[in-house]
């Protein structure tokens, strides 16, 4: 799968720099909150990127999924997921739900400032934008982030003249939870939603696809077989890494390398045994039922 560049854009870089500063301690975790398994894209990429780093993640499994829930249950979720991490002591919170990205960051920004609160859209917005050769670009996420236009909004903020196409695909996050990530039937339902943003006509079909949802990754090979080789698949989860490390980089927060790896904590609001089972395909690595600790909101 190709990846976009990896570039900071100056109203990224603005954002850093002038962020209410917070407390001083590079040993606090930074926390993941998604409606499910599907942000354990981010935390692998945060993994990857940040090996210092504690992280601790909280998967709202409970009340999965929040794309086709309101934009005011979003947001009363998005708040309660949000201080559960808060009271663990965090020192930044990635809002790695598309959804929650789309309609509740400046709810989330104000309740618990000066804590940094990063979400996925202004990334993944930033790295299509990068990624585009021809400007034309679309999106594919749940019913909300489509409804709520946070993407076309993102990009047409860095990019005005680019065409953006978006669609919603709410069972690509069925497919995911349920393992189905690639064969023939992946495919032929990758299919039949991809054929409206896809024509086949290289001069007006878009040249970058972003996958607006942390479920989409997974399913990443089957779309791509889908959409062809010349389209750019665009994931968030490597330009929010980044974008994290920016920030805790500035502000003298990241946790030194040297010593001992940072450790990740797995929380979940339901169904641990089910959270391991399906978190193993995101994380690409094994995930016991015992390693995730049950919560309630």
């Amino acid at each position: 799968m190709s990846h976009a560049r990896t570039v900071l854009d100056p109203l990224i870089i603005s954002y850093l720099l002038h962020a209410k500063m917070f407390p001083q301690n590079t040993d606090l975790p930074v926390g993941i909150f998604d409606s499910g398994v599907g942000g354990l894209t981010v935390l692998k990429a945060l993994r990857r990127c940040l090996p210092a780093e504690h992280l601790v993640y909280l998967g709202d499994t409970a009340r999965l999924p929040y794309g086709a829930k309101s934009a005011a249950s979003v947001t009363r979720y998005a708040l309660q997921a949000s201080r559960l991490l808060v009271e663990q002591r965090i020192k930044l919170l990635v809002v790695a739900c598309n959804t929650a990205s789309a309609v509740a960051m400046e709810a989330l920004r104000s309740a618990f400032a000066p804590l940094p609160v990063i979400g996925v859209v202004e990334p993944g917005a930033m790295a299509s934008c990068t990624a585009s050769l021809s400007g034309r670009i679309g999106v594919i996420a749940t019913e909300g982030t489509i409804r709520g236009r946070a993407y076309e909004k993102a990009i047409l903020t860095r990019r005005p003249a680019s065409d953006v196409r978006s669609l919603a695909c709410p069972l690509f996050v069925s497919l995911a939870e349920e393992g189905w990530i690639e064969g023939p039937l992946v495919e032929a339902i990758a299919g039949r939603y991809l054929q409206r943003l896809f024509t086949g006509l290289a001069a007006t079909d878009p040249d970058c696809l972003v996958l607006g949802c942390t479920h989409f990754p997974v399913l990443a090979g089957a779309i791509q077989n889908v959409v062809g080789k010349g389209v750019v698949l665009v994931d968030s989860a490597m330009t929010t890494a980044a974008v994290v490390e920016q920030k805790l980089r500035l502000h003298g927060l990241l946790r030194q390398r040297g010593g001992a790896p940072g450790k990740s904590v797995f929380l979940a609001t339901d169904g641990p045994e089910r959270f391991a089972r399906v978190g193993s395909i995101f994380l690409g690595q094994d995930l016991r039922a015992n390693d995730v600790a049950l919560v309630d909101l």
